[in-house]
Order: structure tokens, then sequence, then C-alpha cells
């Protein structure tokens, strides 16, 4: 089993992975290090044909703060890490370099994360805010504590949403304008009644009760479940969502755009806690 800086990859089950971010000191928010060490243990599970189902959980108080907009120090994508997706210009200055790089560590890694050729079940408690939805909303179930607390506040800081723009899907159109007009947050109660999450669990029995699903799930014959998941993918995106979420992209760039000629950095400094306001890069 390999080992990562930011994750943790366990066994709990012959046939189900389970991937846990761990960086609690940091509320689980995603670096560009746990992005890269994600998708490498995402398809480690997928090379494994033991392996049926992906449990993607988090560790300490929070299942994810979302991205990390503080600097670090590999920090550059396509550069520190190899590139996993078709884009390039990562070097260029201006909006080719920016947008190269949210396309490769925003869109399309969420992307290659929502069709992996497994079921893959979210395991959500605290709070799981803006970057942490993505992750979230990338897998086909979502199981929530009752502790779980949803959040997109991007909109505070310019920008009409997180970059995998799904909000009209797992929300419905009208919920989706008023969560993200006031960057208010909803509970695990509240998007189970939206059709966001599968089950809503206490909290001491999240872990447990993901894994029973888990084991339900890998009963059923692997190429069956991969078939079944292609399916209700493709039948999405023929409803149009795979063109809306690009579309909802190229607008989340002209945000960044119209911030960087008003404010000199590509979000509103408003909406940033003052601890990551002079150090931003998203």
């Amino acid at each position: 089993m390999s080992s990562y800086e930011t994750i943790l990859v366990e066994r709990p089950d012959p046939a189900v992975a389970r991937i846990v971010m761990n960086r609690p000191d940091a509320r689980n928010a995603q670096n560009l290090q746990m992005t890269y060490d994600l998708n490498a243990a995402f398809d480690d599970a997928v090379r494994d044909d033991s392996v049926k189902v992906i449990i993607l959980a988090g560790a300490g108080p929070h299942f994810s703060a979302g991205h990390d907009l503080r600097a670090h120090t590999k920090n550059e994508a396509g550069i520190d890490f190899p590139p996993v997706g078709h884009w390039g210009g990562f070097r260029e200055p201006g909006a080719h370099g920016r947008m190269a790089r949210e396309q490769e560590i925003y869109l399309q890694i969420t992307r290659r994360w929502r069709n992996l050729a497994k079921p893959t079940i979210a395991e959500v408690h605290g709070k799981c805010i803006a970057g942490g939805l993505m992750l979230a909303w990338a897998c086909d179930l979502i199981v929530a504590a009752d502790n779980a607390e949803f959040c997109d506040p991007v909109v505070t800081m310019g920008v009409c949403g997180v970059e995998w723009f799904v909000h009209p899907w797992e929300l419905g159109p009208r919920k989706a304008k008023e969560l993200l007009f006031t960057a208010d947050s909803w509970s695990a109660q509240e998007a189970h009644q939206l059709g966001m999450v599968n089950h809503v669990v206490p909290a001491a029995e999240l872990t447990p009760f993901t894994l029973a699903l888990a084991q339900r799930i890998a009963a059923k014959p692997s190429f069956a479940l991969k078939m079944t998941k292609e399916a209700v993918n493709r039948s999405v995106d023929i409803q149009g969502q795979s063109a809306a979420i690009d579309q909802a992209f190229a607008l989340h760039q002209l945000c960044h755009a119209h911030n960087l000629q008003e404010f000199g950095m590509i979000v509103d400094p408003s909406g940033l806690h003052p601890s990551v306001r002079k150090q931003v890069k998203v």
C-alpha cells in the first residue's frame, strides 16, 4: 500500500478502500500536495481489482475547509507536480497561466474523480466548505453526519461559485441561487431534503454506516457497478451538466479577470479571512 504526505489509505474491508484526508490542523484544506495525493490514491484504488467501492473521508473535526489559499513551497500546478490533464501553458503570464492552473487542479481533476470507474462515497462530517463541496459532489453518494454543514461562500470573494459548478444540479436552481447569493450554510438535514445527500446519520455512526453501505454495494458484480455508474453519468451529461459546468468555469475566469483589474488580485479581498488576504494563490 502506498504512503502519502497528506492522506491515509485504509482497507476496512477487502473490497473497500477508505481514503482519509489527513490535514486536521488545516481542517483538511486542499493544497496542491493533497490534490495529487488524492489523485494517486484514487488511481491506486481503481487499478486494484479487489477494490469495488471507494470511500472519501476526512480526519479531525471537519471533512474539508476547501481550497488552501495560503502560499506553499510546492504550489505551481503543472510544474511542481506532473499534470494529469490535457491543459498546458502553466508558466504563461496572466489569464493564460491562471486558466491552465485552474483547468488542471480544479475543473479537470474533479471531473476525472467524478468519472472514476468504481462507486465512490463521500463520508462527510463537520464543515464542508467551497472546495470541500467539490470533493463531496465528485462522489457518487454522500453520507452526512447530523453535524455536517455545507457552504459555498465564494460569491463573497467576487467569484460566481466554485469551479466545479454543479449547484443547480445538486440543490435545484432556486435554492442554488439563494445559497450562492447569501453565502449561507445549509445543514445535513436540508441537504437531504434537497436530494444532495443520500443519508444523514448520528456523527458517532457515520463511519460504520458508510462502511456498511459500501459493503452492500461491493456485494454486487464489479462490471455491473461500473456500467451502472457510466449509465447514470452519461444520462446527466446528455441533459447538459458537463457543458453547463464548462460555461460556468469560463464565467469564473471572467470574475478573476474583473477582480484583478478592480483590486489587483484575482478575488475580492473583502471576502477573504485576514490570515490569507496577503498570500492568496487560488
